[in-house]
């Protein structure tokens, strides 16, 4: 069991969004994407700040796939914060960009941070809006303000957006716990990778939010 303080802890829900589930098959559907908002929930039980980011991506960008097999290959011309072509998912206005179902309403969140806005940047991670990592979005900031030491994530995708935003707050000096039943990841093999390369980067590892206990 891992103890919990919850007045030094928040919750970090990571782009568990319509677009990255079969709600939107059209878009980037990832396998049960839509089955994690019970454990995000629960997780959340433990923590005093809850927050949630979400891509927020224009109609039209040059990373964005044309034909399937565009997806994955590079961003043509000189885009230093592009690197590879995705299909067109999680667009402003669209169901793809709403929280999956069982999840509060965004206003109940103590932080929304919406990124992939600008056509010229597609970030993974939640806490820097460019690939270099020099354009903050404010969530590592705001979790320092609020005299956070420890932080809860689940989300979409294991083995993309929760990876990189996991090795983002652990740089920042978080400690980061994941609970794996509240993620879930685009492909089997690449996730496992992801959790290898984040148990390295000093994140923590759980099976499902029963493994939480509060001091």
């Amino acid at each position: 069991m891992i103890k919990i303080n919850k007045s030094i802890t928040a919750s970090f829900d990571v782009d568990p969004q319509c677009g990255f589930t079969f709600i939107c098959p059209d878009e980037l559907p990832i396998h049960e994407g839509d089955q994690i908002a019970d454990e995000l929930n629960a997780q959340a039980q433990f923590t005093c700040y809850r927050l949630v980011s979400k891509d927020c991506h224009p109609t039209s960008a040059p990373w964005i796939a044309n034909t399937p097999q565009e997806v994955m290959t590079p961003v043509e011309g000189e885009h230093p914060n592009l690197d590879i072509k995705w299909p067109a998912h999680c667009v402003i206005g669209t169901k793809g960009n709403e929280l999956i179902p069982g999840l509060p309403d965004e206003a109940s969140y103590d932080l929304v941070i919406e990124k992939g806005t600008d056509p010229l940047k597609h970030p993974y991670g939640a806490c820097f809006h460019d690939l270099a990592e020099k354009e903050s979005t404010g969530a590592i900031e705001w979790l320092q303000n609020k005299k956070i030491k420890t932080i809860i994530v689940g989300g979409l995708a294991t083995d993309y957006c929760v990876k990189t935003t996991v090795l983002q707050l652990c740089r920042a000096g978080f400690k980061v716990i994941i609970n794996l039943a509240a993620c879930r990841g685009v492909a089997p093999e690449t996730t496992q990778k992801a959790c290898q390369e984040l148990t390295a980067a000093g994140a923590e590892l759980i099976t499902n939010n029963n493994e939480l206990e509060l001091l």
